[in-house]
């Protein structure tokens, strides 16, 4: 079975930086291509970042570029999101989630393109 565990979130003052990890199991990570998500309480899951399936292409949201960093270590079965200057706005559950290859094209921002997702790790920034 296909298990995503995400750790590494936390509290943090604004303008802090926090890592997560992404763990995946139980699927082909070097073909898969990798997202966080994040939702805030009482509000839509959002789109964060994502990245192919082979780190060659990244993508950002833009309350995120040029703040948050994804990257992916295929012989780990990691992805990463590294954040920094955090603003409270960034407060919210991140989830990460993962989509196997297929011959299709999926938008990388497509939150229902995703087949696995993790259970997320908070994150919570304070003013």
């Amino acid at each position: 079975q296909v298990q995503l565990v995400e750790s590494g979130g936390g509290l943090v003052q604004a303008g802090g930086s926090l890592s997560l990890s992404c763990v995946a199991s139980g699927l082909t990570f070097s073909r898969s291509a990798m997202g966080w998500f994040r939702q805030a309480p009482r509000k839509e899951r959002e789109f964060v970042t994502a990245i192919n399936w082979s780190g060659a292409t990244a993508y950002y949201a833009d309350s995120v570029k040029g703040r948050f960093t994804i990257s992916r270590d295929n012989a780990r079965n990691t992805v990463y999101l590294q954040m920094n200057s955090l603003k409270p706005e960034d407060t919210a559950v991140y989830y990460c989630a993962a989509r196997e290859y297929a011959d299709v094209y999926v938008p990388p921002r497509d939150r229902d393109g995703y087949e696995f997702w993790g259970q997320g790790t908070p994150v919570t920034v304070s003013s």
